[in-house]
């Protein structure tokens, strides 16, 4: 006899025992697959050359004495390797990917088949000048809408990331107090304790001492802790706003004015700008850089290692420290100043060998020009009401971090709820996989204990939302209901089971091996 469960399917008691194992390790059409290294093709090539005319002797001693080690696969072997590889993952194109401060939304393929285009994706950097102006076009194109959204008057494209962006905004306002004459006497950021970890790292990393400044209560910057750190050795403040608690600072032109008042500068960290992009200009609250992560506001692909592109807006004290190249349109057409010409004399050099990344640029304008101005203030607007309706619809099973008034783009849990339970933030993150979701952001920020970070973007539709929250409330009550085996094993029903984190942080296995009895090494 069935029943229905919570989120409206069918289900018999008792289903996670009564299912016996399956004798192949594959489960219903998942194929069980092993690592490439260990498929049964050793000692063949899905490849056809010709028998070489050359024996090799002119190569000497870099002639390969042994087997190469790696396996021949046809075709639809390697093809199927990988997506069989893939379905043991999660994907946006697979359901809602909820980690906060991170912003998975979709990438609409118009933008791919853009990127795609010949005159985009076969051009290279080092052509000459004539044979790629649309390329520069789009390149300056891209800055007007940056800037004319942020309301600062300069852009660097080149910056590959979010950490790289700050960076390049860092190294700007190096440069600005060198000029100065200031810089060997400011040699202090100021950072949040809510910042991004990649906020003080760079800092650290560009020679600066970190210094941090503490959180209201309500989720926000200390005002008066950063006054009284803040004097004529400070050179920078790293604030990000939307904070990563997921929510604006309200006391935001106040922090800048303290901030130039005692002669440093302004840098924001727009990984949230998804919140605010079409409603807010950061140049108006008086940021002097803000790196734009393209994956994340403006939906080119996000991670993976790259290829990535963090812009950065910088005000007119920072322009003209912006790094090398960039792109001017006169009656010749369009251009690269260079870091050796007069016009870039000030720029504190390069921050990668030529332009950026072409790709992603083409990806975002294609977003930008697909959705208009007023499409991207639809943007942040949905954005911000989709978390809202999570944190509104949850919050009366699981404790919301700060409960008094909005949040932005994001809704922030602590695990106050989970008190008396035996069950962990990591536990309930587990059990969602059974469920068919990735988890949120867990344990960040930091200053919330037990934080779990939920971000839905702006591509979800309302159907969507309330099939992800009612899995939510589902788990919770069972959470509550004491049925702690459910979260402690989990997750059951992936591809892999609980890692033993302890034993793998602290005896990682770092190399594979060839398994007991192989042939794979004799080949």
């Amino acid at each position: 006899m069935s029943t229905m469960n919570t989120v409206g399917r069918p289900t018999t008691p008792n289903a996670i025992t009564s299912k016996p194992a399956t004798l192949t390790g594959g489960r219903g059409l998942l194929q069980n697959e092993h690592l490439i290294f260990e498929s049964d093709g050793w000692g063949k090539t899905g490849v056809d050359l010709p028998e070489p005319t050359t024996d090799g002797s002119d190569l000497g001693d870099l002639v390969r004495k042994d087997p190469i080690g790696l396996p021949g696969l046809s075709e639809p072997e390697t093809m199927r390797h990988y997506v069989r590889l893939s379905q043991k993952n999660h994907a946006i194109d697979l359901a809602i990917y909820p980690l906060g401060s991170c912003t998975m939304k979709h990438n609409p393929r118009l933008n791919e088949k853009m990127a795609r285009l010949p005159g985009f994706s076969d051009i290279h950097p080092l052509q000459p000048i004539s044979t790629v102006q649309g390329a520069l076009e789009l390149m300056d194109t891209l800055s007007h809408w940056l800037t004319t959204l942020t309301g600062m008057p300069a852009v660097a494209l080149s910056p590959k990331a979010g950490a790289h962006g700050e960076l390049c905004g860092l190294m700007a306002i190096r440069a600005a107090h060198e000029a100065s004459g200031e810089h060997e006497k400011r040699r202090k950021v100021l950072v949040p304790t809510s910042a991004h970890g990649t906020n003080p790292a760079t800092a650290a990393f560009v020679g600066y001492t970190v210094v941090e400044v503490a959180q209201t209560d309500d989720g926000r910057v200390d005002v008066a802790d950063l006054a009284s750190k803040l004097g004529d050795d400070v050179a920078a403040i790293m604030v990000t706003n939307p904070n990563t608690c997921g929510l604006f600072e309200r006391d935001i032109l106040e922090i800048s004015r303290l901030t130039h008042e005692a002669g440093a500068y302004f840098y924001c960290d727009g990984a949230n700008f998804n919140a605010i992009v079409g409603r807010v200009r950061p140049g108006d609250l008086g940021v002097d850089a803000m790196h734009i992560n393209l994956h994340k506001t403006f939906s080119t692909p996000h991670g993976g290692g790259g290829p990535g592109a963090g812009p950065v807006v910088l005000s007119e004290a920072l322009a003209p420290f912006a790094p090398a190249p960039w792109v001017v349109h006169d009656q010749n057409g369009y251009r690269l100043i260079e870091r050796e010409e007069d016009e870039a004399a000030q720029a504190f050099g390069r921050l990668c060998a030529f332009q950026g990344q072409m790709g992603m640029y083409t990806r975002a304008l294609s977003y930008m020009m697909s959705h208009g101005a007023d499409g991207l203030r639809q943007v942040a607007e949905d954005a911000v009401l989709n978390a809202n309706y999570i944190k509104a619809r949850l919050s009366d099973v699981m404790s919301a971090a700060f409960p008094e008034g909005p949040c932005m783009h994001e809704a922030l849990f602590d695990d106050e709820w989970l008190k008396g339970t035996d069950i962990t933030t990591l536990d309930f993150a587990k059990a969602m996989i059974d469920e068919g979701f990735h988890p949120m952001t867990m344990y960040f920020p930091l200053v919330v204990h037990g934080a779990m970070l939920i971000e839905p973007t702006e591509t979800e539709s309302k159907q969507e939302l309330d099939r992800f929250i009612e899995a939510m409330r589902a788990l919770a009550g069972a959470a509550k209901a004491g049925d702690v085996d459910r979260f402690k094993g989990a997750p059951f029903h992936a591809p892999m089971k609980r890692l033993d984190e302890t034993r793998a942080a602290r005896a990682p296995v770092l190399r594979w091996t060839a398994p007991q009895g192989s042939n794979i090494a004799a080949e």
